[in-house]
C-alpha cells in the first residue's frame, strides 16, 4: 500500500522516492480527486494533475484508490516539532476540528490511545468510530416497538377486520392480525450496519479490522440497506439512547456527502474529503457559542440573508449571508468574516495580504445591517510577525465603523474561548450575565 501525506496548496512530485508519488498510482488518485463534488467543473478543486506533480488545494481528507493513498492535511503551524510528530500533531487538530463542528465528543483516553503519527485521518475516524460503536453495542443494542401485519393460526394483537372479511374470507384458519413487536431491525441500528459494511471494504488496520468484524457479527440479524436508501428520518433518540447521538452524527459524516466513492475513469476508489474554509467558518462559530453562552449575546451563522440591492418593481437581490453575526436581541453588534488563509507579515506586504474584495464585502455588511464593528477573522501563523490576536484595526472612511483583521491560533487548545471571545470583548460591557 502506497502512502503518503503532504499539506494543503503543496505539491508531490512524481517518482520512487519516499517524498515522491509514481506516476501510476498520481493518475489514479488523481482520477478519484476529480470524481468529488468538491472538485468543480474544472476537476481540478482538490488536486491540480501537473506534468511533474500533484499539487493539493484548499480540500483536506484522504483519497484512496487501488493500492495508494493520498492525505491532504491542513496547514497549521506546530512550534517545536517537526517530521512525523508535527504530521501527527496537526491530524490531532483537525480532528479537534472535526469534533466541535460536527458535534461530536471524544474524551481524553480516546484521544491519548490514538496513533496519531502512523495511523491516516481516515482510519483515526474508523477507529473512534469502530470503538465507540463497540462500547455501545455492549451496553445494549437499542430496540423499538414495530408495527407488525401478518396472517396467524391465532390471534395476536388486534384483528385486521377489512382483510379478514375480504382477503381471508374463504380461508378461516387464519387470522389477519396487527400487533406490535420490540425489534432490533430498526433505522438506527441499519444505519450503523450500513457504515459497518463501508467501513470494511476501505480499512487497512489490523485492529480496526478486527472490530469491525466484531461488529459485523453483532449486526448480522440487522437488514442490509443502501446507503442511499437509509431512513434517516425515521431515527428517534431519546432519553433512553440518547447516548447514540454522537454515533449517528459520526456515521452521517462517514456515510454522507463527504464521504465518496467512485468507479469513474476506470480507476475505483473513495475520498474523504473537507473544504477548509467551510470547516473554519463552522469551528469558529461553534466556538464563539461556547464561550458566549453565559451572556446576553447570540451567535447567528451564516444569518443576516438582508439584499443589497432593489429592482424598479421592488424585487430584492443580490442576498448577503455573512458567516457570524454578534447580536444582542434584534440589534447587530458585530460582523465576523472567517477567512482560511495565512495573513502576510507586515514588512512583506503592507495590507497584509488582504483580499481588495474581502474589505469591499465588509464595507456592505457594515452599510447593510448598520454595524460599526467588522471583523475579519484568519488562523494564525507564527510567519506573521506577530502575536496572535488583533493584528490590524482600520477606521472606514468618512464613517464611524472600524475594520479589524483577527487571528487565532487554531495549533492551541487551551483557553481558545476565552481567546476567541477577545474579538468581541466590548459586548460584554452591562451585558447582564457577562458583566459580572
Amino acid at each position: 500500500m502506497i502512502r503518503r501525506t503532504l499539506l494543503e496548496w503543496e505539491s508531490i512530485r512524481y517518482g520512487e522516492g519516499a517524498d515522491e508519488i509514481p506516476p501510476n498510482a498520481a493518475d489514479r488518485i488523481a482520477a478519484v480527486a476529480a470524481a468529488s463534488p468538491l472538485a468543480g467543473r474544472g476537476g481540478g478543486g482538490v488536486l491540480e494533475h501537473g506534468r511533474k506533480a500533484l499539487r493539493a488545494r484548499g480540500v483536506v481528507g484522504v483519497i484512496a484508490c487501488n493500492g495508494c493513498a493520498l492525505e491532504i492535511l491542513p496547514k497549521i503551524d506546530i512550534p517545536g516539532e517537526d517530521g512525523e510528530q508535527a504530521t501527527g500533531s496537526i491530524r490531532r487538530r483537525l480532528v479537534h476540528m472535526l469534533a466541535v463542528a460536527l458535534d461530536l465528543k471524544i474524551d481524553a483516553g480516546q484521544v491519548t490511545a490514538l496513533d496519531w503519527q502512523r495511523e491516516t485521518l481516515l482510519e483515526i475516524l474508523i477507529r473512534l468510530f469502530s470503538e465507540k460503536l463497540v462500547d455501545a453495542v455492549r451496553q445494549g443494542m437499542p430496540r423499538r416497538y414495530v408495527e407488525h401485519a401478518d396472517d396467524l393460526p391465532a390471534l395476536r394483537g388486534r384483528l385486521n377486520v377489512t382483510r379478514q372479511f375480504t382477503a381471508l374470507a374463504v380461508e378461516p384458519s387464519r387470522l389477519a392480525c396487527r400487533y406490535d413487536a420490540l425489534t432490533p431491525d430498526i433505522a438506527l441500528n441499519r444505519i450503523m450496519k450500513a457504515a459497518i459494511i463501508r467501513l470494511s471494504a476501505i480499512s487497512r488496520t489490523t485492529d480496526n479490522q478486527r472490530r469491525l468484524r466484531e461488529l459485523a457479527f453483532a449486526y448480522a440479524d440487522i437488514a442490509d440497506v443502501a446507503v442511499s436508501a437509509l431512513r434517516w428520518d425515521d431515527v428517534v433518540l431519546d432519553r433512553t439512547n440518547g447516548r447514540w447521538r454522537e454515533l449517528l452524527n459520526l456515521a452521517r459524516l462517514l456515510l454522507g456527502d463527504r464521504f465518496q466513492t467512485t468507479s469513474s475513469g476506470g480507476s475505483e476508489g473513495f475520498s474523504l474529503l473537507f473544504e477548509m474554509n467551510m470547516l473554519f467558518e463552522e469551528y469558529i462559530a461553534r466556538m464563539l457559542k461556547r464561550a458566549l453562552a453565559d451572556t446576553d449575546l447570540r451567535v447567528v451563522s451564516q444569518g443576516g440573508r438582508l439584499y443589497c440591492l432593489e429592482t424598479e418593481d421592488q424585487r430584492k437581490v443580490f442576498q448577503t449571508r455573512p458567516d457570524i453575526l454578534i447580536k444582542r436581541g434584534a440589534t447587530v453588534l458585530q460582523v465576523i468574516d472567517t477567512k482560511w488563509k495565512r495573513i502576510s507579515a507586515r514588512i512583506d506586504d503592507p495590507k497584509r495580504g488582504v483580499s481588495q474584495a474581502d474589505v469591499y464585502q465588509m464595507m456592505a455588511y457594515g452599510r447593510l445591517y448598520r454595524c460599526n464593528k467588522l471583523t475579519l477573522l484568519y488562523p494564525h501563523h507564527h510567519q506573521a510577525g506577530c502575536e496572535e490576536g488583533v493584528i490590524g484595526d482600520y477606521a472606514v472612511t468618512s464613517s464611524s465603523d472600524r475594520l479589524e483583521l483577527f487571528s487565532i491560533d487554531v495549533s492551541r487548545s487551551e483557553s481558545i474561548k476565552e481567546r476567541l471571545a477577545g474579538t468581541c470583548s466590548f459586548s460584554f460591557q452591562g451585558g447582564g450575565e457577562a458583566a459580572a
